[in-house]
C-alpha cells in the first residue's frame, strides 16, 4: 500500500456576513483507484464551509498587527494568538483548519490527511497531483481538543498567509467592491470571480504540504 501525506483538499473564504466568496476544490488521492478525484462533491464541501460558521462564532478574530490596506486584515504573525486553529475533525481523514481576520473575512483550509501519494510530484490543475513528500509533524490538539496525528496546526499557518496576502491584492485592486460581495443582509452578494485570485488559490493547494514554509 502507498504510503501518503496530507494535502489541501479545499479552500474556502467566507465573507464578513457569512456569506461564501470563493470555493477551490483539489483532487485527493485514491489508493483503490490509483488516481486523482475530489474527496467529496462540491456540495459537500460547501456544506462543510457553513458548518464551520457556528465555531468561527465562538472563538475571537485575528488580532490586528497594523491595517495592509483599507479593509483588509491584519498579517498572520507568528505571535498571533488567534491564528490558524484546528475547527473541526471530520472523521480520522478529513479536518478543517480555519483564521477569521479581524475584519471578519474567513479562511478556511480542508486537510485530506492521506490526499497525497508519499513521493509523488506536484502538478498543476485541479485535477493534477499533489506536492513531494515531505516531513512529518509530530501530533497536535486542535482547538475543540480533538487529535490530529501527523500534523500541526502551525504547519498551516502559511497557507493563511498566502490566502490573506491574496486577498488583501484583490482588495487593491480598484475595479473590486467589497460591499457588493458582503452585503449587510448577507444575502445577495457576489463571489469572488477574479483569475488572479483564483491562481493564487490553485497554487495554494497544489503548492502545500508539510513542512512548506514559503509559496
Amino acid at each position: 500500500m502507498a504510503s501518503t501525506i496530507p494535502s489541501i483538499a479545499c479552500l474556502g473564504v467566507i465573507g464578513r456576513n457569512d456569506n461564501p466568496l470563493h470555493v477551490t476544490i483539489f483532487p485527493s488521492y485514491d489508493a483503490a483507484t490509483n488516481s486523482l478525484i475530489p474527496v467529496r462533491t462540491s456540495l459537500q464541501f460547501s456544506l462543510i464551509l457553513c458548518g464551520t460558521l457556528d465555531i468561527f462564532a465562538l472563538r475571537p478574530s485575528g488580532t490586528a498587527s497594523g491595517a495592509v490596506a483599507s479593509g483588509a486584515a491584519s498579517s498572520i504573525g507568528a505571535s498571533d494568538a488567534t491564528g490558524p486553529l484546528l475547527l473541526h475533525a471530520l472523521d480520522d481523514r478529513l479536518a478543517v483548519y480555519g483564521y477569521e481576520t479581524n475584519t471578519g473575512v474567513k479562511l478556511v483550509a480542508v486537510v485530506d490527511m492521506r490526499g497525497r501519494r508519499g513521493g509523488s510530484v506536484a502538478g498543476g490543475g485541479s485535477g493534477a497531483g499533489g506536492a513531494g513528500a515531505g516531513s512529518t509533524a509530530s501530533g497536535s490538539r486542535g482547538a475543540l481538543g480533538g487529535s490530529v496525528v501527523g500534523l500541526r496546526e502551525a504547519e498551516l499557518k502559511p497557507v493563511f498567509k498566502a490566502m490573506q496576502s491574496a486577498y488583501i491584492r484583490l482588495l487593491q485592486n480598484p475595479f473590486y467592491d467589497p460591499d457588493e460581495h458582503s452585503p449587510p443582509s448577507g444575502h445577495g452578494g457576489k463571489k469572488i470571480v477574479s483569475k488572479r485570485f483564483t491562481d493564487d488559490m490553485q497554487q495554494i493547494g497544489e503548492a502545500w504540504m508539510p513542512g512548506v514554509a514559503n509559496f
